[in-house]
Formats: structure tokens, sequence, C-alpha cells
């Protein structure tokens, strides 16, 4: 039974913890635009952006 009153508390602050991080993300702007990052890698963005190695042989 005493494990209980270790564990109750210490998973209630865990869980506090949890819930205060999401919201200061929230209201930070962490979610605001979630299809951007996503799609970034599709859109070519020219030569200068290309790695060393993948440059065409003329």
């Amino acid at each position: 039974m005493s494990v209980v009153f270790l564990v109750l508390p210490l998973a209630l602050l865990v869980v506090g913890g949890a819930v205060l991080a999401f919201v200061w993300s929230a209201r930070s702007g962490q979610f605001d635009d979630l299809d951007t990052p996503a799609v970034r890698m599709l859109h070519d963005e020219g030569a200068s952006s290309r790695p060393q190695g993948s440059r065409e042989k003329t």
C-alpha cells in the first residue's frame, strides 16, 4: 500500500508536466503549420541546394 502513495503523486507530476509542455507548445505556435514541413522536400530549389556528389555530368 505504501508504493501507491509514492507512485501516484509521481505519476500526477509527470502527467502535469506533459500537459504544461503541450499547452506551452500550442500557445507558442509549434502546431500552426503542419503541412509545409512535410512537403518542403518535394520542391526543387535549384542547383545550389544539391549535395556535392549529385551534379549531372555534361
